[in-house]
């Protein structure tokens, strides 16, 4: 089967932001991530812009982490209580930080009309796994104890990230369960979720087909992935559930999910494959899959007008899985086997 055609708009601006050759240190891809996404940021709408952008740092597992708190409108009908949703950057746990994906985090406080804390959790290779896991919980336990004055609605807290932020989400989502405090919900957009082999293991690549099919010209390659994976884990802990949320022995009982995928994604596959995982265990889930858009979309919706529909669609998902929309029925196109 052919995959679709990518977005014309976003090819374009692959074209224009993609260097001619790799980044040959992490310190160059950190600048690289820094450059094209404040490009993007540039690029939104402002109507996007949240009322009110507070930094601030809260006590972490190894010291203070860095905070941005995101607030939408408060006036007229909208000073109701809001939902607060705890978002975790992309990056391949090696990149990108509160100031990358700050459009990541605008458009969720906006669109979802959320109070919106965005996590500086620490990288690797500096701090390997499970630091960033770690500082993903302590960053929702915070907020947890402080819905109060965050959003004022006690009874919702969300979990969002995109990429190697979706596996954070989708791992402490798991971790709340366990604790008997789950979390409302998951916004988990073309996530990582099965780090086991770390992207190298060929059995467990056969069973991903994106991570197959591919191609290296839409941003994101399998090699990409197999570095961030050997940069953040060992081998031996690359099927920990808190890095491979697919690994987990019961899903039973975590939050209900948003999760979007794109077809064009080496990530596409694994995406999908765990929102079915989810939905076997008796989980609602809202997903979709976007055909002719790349990893990273989410941030390109004022570069791409599909982009940018596809990225509004997930606060409207959002708002009917807390409405008690999503399904438990995996399409029927798609039966997940038992993984390798």
């Amino acid at each position: 089967m052919t995959e679709p055609t990518i977005d014309a708009d976003i090819a374009n601006w692959l074209v224009r932001t993609t260097p001619d050759g790799e980044p040959t240190s992490i310190i160059e891809a950190r600048e690289l991530s820094r450059t094209t996404n404040a490009l993007a940021i540039a690029t939104m709408n402002p109507a996007l812009v949240p009322a009110s952008e507070t930094d601030d740092e809260i006590a972490g597992p190894a010291g203070p982490l860095q905070i941005r708190v995101l607030r939408p409108d408060a006036s007229g009908p909208a000073a109701a209580p809001k939902p607060t949703v705890v978002y975790f950057h992309g990056g391949g746990w090696v990149m990108g930080d509160i100031d990358t994906h700050l459009g990541h985090a605008r458009r969720i406080c906006t669109q979802a009309a959320a109070v919106v804390v965005s996590v500086g959790y620490r990288l690797a290779p500096e701090d390997r796994f499970p630091a960033a896991f770690e500082d993903a919980v302590a960053a929702t336990e915070w907020a947890f104890q402080h819905l109060a004055e965050l959003g004022g609605d006690p009874e919702t807290l969300i979990l969002a990230g995109d990429s190697a932020g979706g596996q954070l989400a989708a791992s402490v989502a798991i971790s709340r369960r366990d604790a008997g405090q789950p979390v409302t919900a998951q916004l988990l957009l073309y996530p990582v979720t099965d780090v086991a082999g770390r992207y190298l293991d060929e059995t467990v690549n056969a069973f991903y087909m994106s991570r197959r099919t591919t191609k290296v010209n839409l941003g994101l390659t399998l090699q990409g992935m197999v570095d961030y994976a050997h940069h953040y884990v060992d081998d031996a802990n690359s099927a920990d559930w808190r890095a491979s949320p697919m690994r987990a022995k019961d899903l039973s009982g975590v939050a209900p999910a948003v999760i979007h995928t794109a077809t064009l994604d080496v990530l596409r596959t694994e995406g999908n494959f765990y929102a079915d995982a989810l939905r076997r265990a008796g989980v609602r889930v809202i997903s979709r899959e976007w055909p002719t858009l790349n990893h990273s979309y989410f941030g390109l919706g004022g570069v791409s007008a599909v982009a940018d529909g596809a990225a509004g669609q997930a606060a409207e998902d959002l708002h009917e899985l807390l409405s008690g929309g999503g399904t438990t029925e995996a399409p029927p196109e798609r039966q997940l086997p038992s993984y390798p």
